[in-house]
């Protein structure tokens, strides 16, 4: 399963949706990591953008799946707001792998500049993502994954530069730790269009994506109330053979759609 979280805006729909699913691997984007409190929400405040953020998101997706290893990947620790005082706080990717599957591999790198630690920073803002090799018993055989939230651009999702390079650089982390004939599944909160540059990098890669193959209607749930119903995709090597895909419209657990595939 493949998540924007949102931040954990809607914690209370989405806690009950992962625990019951309990999907064998998870990569969740925009996750919060406060360790500095224990409160249960702060305030981001980006000029006119003001959101709750659900404090210690982590901490709380990890106790939903107590059977699995949680990694937390840090982008950059800015400050959240609990009214006027100031919270550092956390924010990055995080992976779920069920403890059946162990981990022989991992890398955590960057696709947008680099760890930014005093202060979220200007936008586009720093991008990491990470990949993962599990081993399958049952099947015998060693499967990929990688995951990245990519960049947010004010003007939107053009095609840009650092969009390309971000591309370039989620390739080169995604298929580092792949050896021979390994499975390899990519996916993401990419922030693109379906024919954006960043796909077509992604494909002569040697990766199909599924939601444009599958003619989904998007990935966007009533949630997110502007234009482009479009920013999550799945894409898969050769290797892969897809028994079942789905973009979960229902219940919603995010302004994003769960992206759900068994292989």
């Amino acid at each position: 399963m493949c998540l924007n979280g949102w931040g954990g805006t809607l914690y209370d729909k989405l806690l009950p949706y992962l625990n019951h699913n309990s999907p064998d691997i998870l990569c969740l984007q925009e996750v919060v990591h406060s360790p500095a409190t224990e409160k249960d929400w702060l305030t981001y405040r980006d000029g006119d953008h003001v959101l709750p953020q659900r404090a210690n998101f982590f901490r709380d997706v990890a106790l939903a799946l107590p059977d699995h290893v949680a990694i937390f990947c840090p982008a950059a620790q800015g400050i959240l707001w609990d009214e006027n005082t100031q919270v550092p706080s956390q924010w990055g990717l995080a992976t779920f792998i069920r403890k059946s599957f162990p981990v022989i591999a991992q890398l955590q790198d960057f696709v947008h500049k680099t760890y930014s630690s005093h202060g979220y920073g200007e936008h586009p803002r720093s991008r990491n993502a990470h990949a993962i090799r599990v081993f399958d018993y049952k099947k015998n055989r060693s499967v990929c994954v990688a995951h990245m939230h990519g960049l947010r651009d004010p003007r939107g999702k053009i095609d840009t530069p650092e969009r390309a390079e971000q591309a370039h650089k989620f390739v080169s982390i995604a298929t580092r730790i792949i050896e021979g004939n390994d499975l390899l599944i990519a996916c993401g909160d990419f922030n693109v269009e379906p024919e954006s540059e960043t796909l077509k990098i992604l494909s002569r890669a040697g990766l199909t994506d599924l939601v444009t193959t599958r003619n989904q209607n998007g990935t966007r749930t009533s949630h997110y109330k502007k234009p482009g119903r479009y920013a999550d995709y799945m894409l898969v090597n050769a290797h892969v053979n897809v028994l079942c895909f789905d973009v979960v419209f229902e219940p919603e657990v995010s302004d994003h759609c769960p992206l759900v595939l068994e292989i």
